[in-house]
C-alpha cells in the first residue's frame, strides 16, 4: 500500500491482540487559496515571528509554554511532550459495544480505514469485524494520535474495519438552546402530503459523484477573466429571493412544485403541446414510474 499509514499499533480485545495500520479515509478537497497582498507594489505580505523589545527571533529559539498566569509560563520541550506515557498511543482497547443508532451523527468526527498490520494478523482481524457485523454493534474505545486522545468507533467496512473518531460530550452543543423557539405545532395535513409527494420524486440513490463545488469552480473563472483584463462587474446590491409570508404562498408553491414534471429532462427531450390540462402532468409521471 502506497500511503503511509496513520497509526500503527494494536486493537486490543480482552486477551486478544491484533496488531494493525490505519490510514485516512478522506483526502481533501479542491481549494482556492489567496494570498495576502501588498497592493500599491504588488508583493507578498511575510510574517515574521517577533518578541516586544527583541525584535525578530531565530526558530530555533522558540520552545512550547502553558500560560500559567500572564506572563508566566511553564517551557516544555518537545520531547517531554512526546514522552508523555499513555498506553493508547500504541493500544486501542475495545472497552464496550453498543448499538449504532446510539451514537447521534453529531459526535462522528473523521473516517480511517483500519487493516491487519501483516498475515498473521489477519484471522484475527476477520473474526473481529464478522462478529461486529454479526451482532451489528459498534466498538468503542480510545485512541491517542498526533497530539490528543480521542474516541472512536470501530464497523465493519467491506474486507476491512471503519474507524471513527469520535467528539467528545463537552465538544457537542446541544439542540435546545437552539431550537427551543420553535413552536410546537401540527402541520397542516395537505401541505404534509404535498411536501412528501415532492421529497418522493426527488427520491433517488447517493451518487457523491454527481456532486462538486460550484464555488470553487466560480473563483477559477473569475481567476481566469481577471487574468485575461476583463472587466468584473460585483452586483452588492442584488434582491434578496422572494418569500412567501403565509399559508397560502406555501400551498401555490408546493402544488405547483409537485405539478411540474418530475423527469424533466426526459420531458424536455419531446415537444409538449401549447396547452396542457392540469392533470397531464401526474399521468406523465404514473406513465414514468
Amino acid at each position: 500500500m502506497a500511503a503511509r499509514p496513520y497509526w500503527k499499533g494494536q486493537i486490543r480485545l480482552a486477551l486478544v491482540s491484533i496488531p494493525v495500520e490505519i490510514y485516512s479515509a478522506t483526502k481533501s478537497g479542491a481549494t482556492i487559496a489567496f494570498n495576502q497582498i501588498h497592493e500599491p507594489t504588488g508583493k507578498r505580505i511575510k510574517y515574521e515571528k517577533v518578541v516586544p523589545g527583541v525584535g525578530a527571533v531565530d526558530p530555533d529559539e522558540i520552545v512550547k509554554g502553558f500560560a500559567l498566569a500572564k506572563g508566566k509560563y511553564v517551557l516544555l520541550e518537545d520531547e517531554e511532550i512526546e514522552a508523555v506515557k499513555l498506553e493508547s498511543k500504541k493500544t486501542l482497547e475495545l472497552t464496550q459495544f453498543v448499538d449504532s443508532q446510539e451514537i447521534d451523527p453529531l459526535y462522528y468526527e473523521r473516517p480511517y480505514y483500519v487493516v491487519p498490520a501483516d498475515d498473521l494478523a489477519e484471522e484475527a482481524f476477520v473474526v473481529l469485524r464478522e462478529a461486529l457485523r454479526h451482532t451489528k454493534k459498534v466498538a468503542l474505545g480510545q485512541l491517542a494520535m498526533r497530539g490528543r486522545e480521542y474516541i472512536v468507533s470501530l464497523k465493519p467496512c467491506g474486507r476491512g474495519i471503519l474507524l471513527e473518531t469520535l467528539r467528545y460530550a463537552d465538544e457537542v452543543n446541544k439542540a435546545q438552546g437552539y431550537f427551543r423557539d420553535i413552536g410546537d405545532v401540527k402541520p397542516d395535513a395537505e401541505l404534509l402530503e404535498l411536501a412528501e409527494t415532492l421529497i418522493d420524486k426527488k427520491t433517488a440513490k447517493f451518487d457523491p459523484s454527481k456532486f462538486h463545488d460550484r464555488y470553487v469552480d466560480a473563483l477559477k473563472d473569475l481567476i481566469e477573466r481577471k487574468s485575461k483584463g476583463r472587466k468584473i462587474e460585483t452586483d452588492d446590491e442584488a434582491p434578496m429571493p422572494s418569500r412567501g409570508s403565509n399559508v397560502i404562498d406555501l400551498m401555490a408553491a408546493l402544488k405547483k412544485s409537485v405539478e411540474k414534471p418530475g423527469a424533466a429532462k426526459k420531458a424536455s427531450a419531446k415537444k409538449a403541446p401549447a396547452k396542457k390540462t392540469a392533470k397531464a402532468p401526474a399521468r406523465k409521471k404514473a406513465a414514468n414510474g
